[in-house]
């Protein structure tokens, strides 16, 4: 089983602004990957999803990748 990569790093918060990171988490259709492909417990998964939307919003990610 995978370790969470924000618990090891002891990540409080993850920030939209941070699109290295997020870009990380998206498959090449721009979706957000399921916690059991990437290893992220539940609590960041959450913080994962919210951050993406964030970033979708302020035009920083694509919402779709054509």
């Amino acid at each position: 089983m995978k370790q969470c990569n924000f618990c090891n790093n002891s990540v409080r918060e993850i920030d939209y602004k941070n699109v290295e990171v997020l870009r990380e988490y998206l498959d090449t259709h721009s979706r957000i990957l399921r916690h059991n492909r990437t290893g992220t417990c539940s609590k960041h998964q959450r913080q994962l999803g919210t951050a993406i939307k964030r970033a979708r919003f302020m035009a920083l990610l694509p919402f779709v990748q054509g």
